[in-house]
């Protein structure tokens, strides 16, 4: 596997405006060179330096904040501390930390250490550590207070390595320097480390005060602890005496988010009040995230009146918690009147509610919709956040627009932003939905480099990319390293192998594993069901399928709109008109929005039995909703053109997806190649061959099949032999259906002798080819003779 990873891509004509130019067009820009390595040298944003005149009549005072409002010192501050806290800030050249400390008891230390740490001054806090630790030794750690502030100021300076090693060498660290600890490896987004030095600090005997355990409950919601773990974690609390406050409820309610575990939410809820506290808006937001999760969108409704009969009105928190439950369910217009509500209550969106429409909007193929509400942010004066960026990313990448993405990456730094996880992860799932493995594995390289540990939404992200490539196995030795590394598996990580296997028709390992999540603490939800519907679809056990569709109209599983999309989706897969439409019919009944996946499965079902009024419909439809066509949209309609014979037809779609800005695919070659073949335009199908990989992509088994049974339908058997030798030469291994074409043409022609030679010159055409294949190879040959004299 390469380090770096590149492929071509076009350069960028002379740049507009900052943010906005990812929207231009970049039909004529010359090639790029991308690679995950460039990404990471050139992600971080340079600094500018700066020098600050002070303003006449304005000396420079050490305690304001960059010049700005004066901290308010601690009155607990003695005059001591006082006097080093102005003397650290000033000049640094007037006198050294060591000097300024030297005068000051050791027991003010931890008072100064923490003004300056709290204050946004880590760097000046680290170095009067360092001098402390110079002047007094690590006995000074043994101080009230010291240990944990120190601990404190090296977490914040980004030192978490040292601060942990600092923890090692205390002899007789207590319950608040491990808190500093935790509380800073969770700020770090470091939750498994966080929750191991928890577990740590129990075994060696010190007792967690109530601030450790609400910060390892607000670790757990993070992570998706079991809800039977984080109900331990509690009765521990309660054994120990401690009493449970406002911030120890909403964590809780917050570890019920994942799971959409909303009865057991409520049941906190309750608990909360009757413990006499008023819920807050944190409460109350918490709440609604686990209700939008749980798809109870009228009970989130009632919780929002709730709010304001309570006092509480709705933030922009809320509102935003709410929207994104409906776009997450493709209910996009009731997202949009929210939006609608919470403006004309005078509550102006976010940046958080224009990503989330984004990213719905982005979901649905409402591209063009997607990108106006980009520009609406930008009008109104809302900056775009680093989520915008990621969501932006992964609206051009999955679309294989990778020119428009690397304006994105420009923009993203520009605007002084660092990639995170979620735009490694986002690079991941992109690179795998295009097929690009190798790029993936390139990604996950640079994204360890750069320092990042990868938690469970990498695992899964990885995981479900290599799925896509084809990489089942690859897929699976990610799996067993994200639970060598004690990552215990949630519903997303269940989701994404029974995903992975349903790619391969694996329905029988499927069954087993959805049995497993029943038996564990993870009940399968809608996507579960879903992967299940198409693991049957791709192994065409459609009994098993036509059983659980069943079940899914009678309503004994509990489903949404989504596994009625998945019903259209996978009976469309296995052409099964009717059934087709029979879910397509039903999701209208039950009020579900249309997206593109829906509306692509239609067009491909139709498009397979021909029925081409059919699919103008389909396509009149997806204009009247302002959806957007996809490369998938074309090859469907390339499909039922190069199956009615029609190649001109097929040529001006191919023309259409590039003009369009879409990316022509594999399939959108091997559909036109098939096209000509099949007419024995075997020039054009050689056109379209060396202008696929000239595009960067690589023909595999389907496009050389293509060939080799078009060549053998013409009668041009030494083209066909030809194209095995090349495909052999370049690493493609020929499959049953390549000989069994040119065999079955050597029978139908009765060329039987020929067929003989061509078997017994096999292991010099093919090397390493077994004597097992070639007996089986022989069978089939007697197969298609019987036939033909028949």
């Amino acid at each position: 596997m390469t380090e770096t990873i590149a492929f071509q891509l076009p350069h960028r004509a002379p740049a507009p405006p900052p943010l906005l130019r990812h929207l231009q067009p970049h039909a004529h820009s010359p090639p790029r060179l991308f690679s995950p390595t460039s990404l990471l040298s050139s992600s971080h944003p340079t600094t500018t330096s700066t020098s600050r005149t002070p303003r006449l009549g304005r000396p420079h005072d050490p305690t304001r904040r960059g010049g700005g409002q004066a901290w308010n010192l601690p009155p607990s501050l003695s005059l001591p501390a006082r006097r080093a806290l102005q003397s650290l800030l000033s000049d640094p050249d007037r006198a050294s930390p060591r000097d300024i400390l030297s005068a000051l008891p050791p027991s003010e230390l931890a008072a100064v250490l923490s003004a300056l740490a709290s204050r946004g001054r880590p760097g000046v806090a680290l170095a009067a550590l360092h001098a402390a630790r110079d002047l007094h030794g690590d006995r000074v750690l043994h101080l009230p207070r010291v240990l944990p502030t120190a601990v404190r100021v090296l977490a914040r300076a980004g030192r978490l390595a040292d601060a942990s090693a600092l923890l090692d060498a205390a002899p007789e660290p207590d319950a608040s320097a491990y808190t500093s600890l935790v509380s800073a490896l969770s700020r770090a987004s470091r939750y498994r480390d966080a929750v191991a030095l928890f577990r740590r600090m129990l075994a060696s005997g010190v007792q967690p005060a109530l601030v450790t355990y609400n910060v390892v409950l607000h670790v757990y919601s993070k992570i998706a602890v079991p809800w039977k773990d984080v109900l331990a974690l509690v009765d521990a609390m309660k054994m120990e005496g401690i009493q449970l406050d406002r911030y120890t409820y909403n964590s809780l309610i917050s570890c019920c988010r994942r799971g959409a575990l909303h009865e057991e939410a409520a049941k906190v809820f309750d608990e909360m009040k009757a413990a006499g506290f008023e819920p807050d808006k944190v409460t109350f937001n918490s709440l609604l995230d686990v209700y939008g999760k749980a798809r109870m969108h009228d009970q989130a409704i009632g919780l929002l009146k709730e709010m304001e009969q309570g006092g509480c009105p709705p933030s922009v928190v809320s509102y935003n918690s709410l929207i994104s439950s409906y776009v997450k369910n493709g209910l996009l217009e009731e997202a949009a009147e929210l939006k609608d509500e919470m403006e004309g209550k005078g509550i102006e969106p976010d940046v958080i509610t224009y990503t989330t429409l984004i990213s719905g909007l982005d979901r649905a193929g409402k591209v063009d919709a997607a990108i106006g509400t980009y520009d609406e942010m930008l009008r109104n004066g809302c900056k775009p956040n680093l989520c915008t960026f990621n969501a932006l990313i992964k609206l051009h990448g999955v679309r294989g627009k990778f020119p428009e993405m690397m304006v994105v990456f420009d923009d993203l730094r520009s605007a002084g932003f660092v990639p995170d996880v979620v735009t490694w992860n986002t690079l991941l799932a992109v690179f795998g939905q295009n097929g690009l493995d190798t790029e993936v594995s390139g990604v996950f390289k640079e994204m360890k480099k750069s320092g990042y540990v990868p938690e469970r939404d990498t695992y899964v992200s990885l995981i479900s990319s290599y799925s896509r490539c084809g990489l089942f196995d690859q897929a699976m030795v990610i799996y067993k390293r994200m639970i060598e590394a004690g990552i215990h598996p949630d519903i997303s990580t269940y989701n994404a192998v029974l995903s992975a296997l349903a790619r391969g028709g694996r329905w029988e390992q499927a069954e087993k594993l959805f049995a497993e999540m029943e038996t564990l603490d993870c009940r399968p939800d809608e996507l579960s069901y879903s992967s299940l519907l198409h693991a049957y679809a791709n192994a065409k056990k459609l009994d098993k399928m036509k059983a659980l569709s069943e079940d899914i109209y009678a309503e004994k599983i509990e489903s949404h709109h989504g596994l009625v999309k998945t019903l259209v989706l996978v009976n469309s897969k296995v052409n099964n008109l009717p059934e087709t439409e029979k879910a397509f019919l039903e999701l209208g009944r039950r009020r579900g929005s249309l997206d593109i996946n829906v509306l692509n499965a239609m067009v491909s079902v139709y498009g397979k039995n021909r029925m081409v009024k059919k699919v103008e419909e389909i396509l009149s439809l997806m204009k009247g909703t302002s959806i957007n066509l996809s490369t998938a949209t074309y090859n469907s309609l390339m499909h039922m053109y190069s199956r009615l014979g029609d190649c001109e037809k097929c040529e001006n779609i191919l023309t259409e997806i590039k003009s369009s800005g879409a990316r022509p695919d594999r399939y959108s070659y091997n559909t036109m190649i098939y096209a000509y073949g099949r007419k024995g335009q075997m020039k054009e199908a050689s056109r379209l061959f060396s202008e696929m990989k000239s595009s960067g992509l690589v023909p595999d088994i389907v496009t050389y099949n293509i060939f080799v049974k078009s060549y053998v339908a013409n009668s041009m058997f030494e083209e066909a032999i030809d194209l095995v030798r090349y495909m052999v030469t370049h690493g493609c291994k020929p499959n049953e259906r390549t000989y069994n074409s040119i065999l079955q043409e050597y029978g139908r022609h009765d060329k039987i002798t020929d067929a003989k030679s061509f078997l017994s010159n096999l292991p010099q055409l093919h090397p390493g080819i077994s004597k097992q294949e070639q007996q089986r190879l022989l069978e089939l040959l007697a197969k298609h003779t019987s036939r033909g004299r028949g």
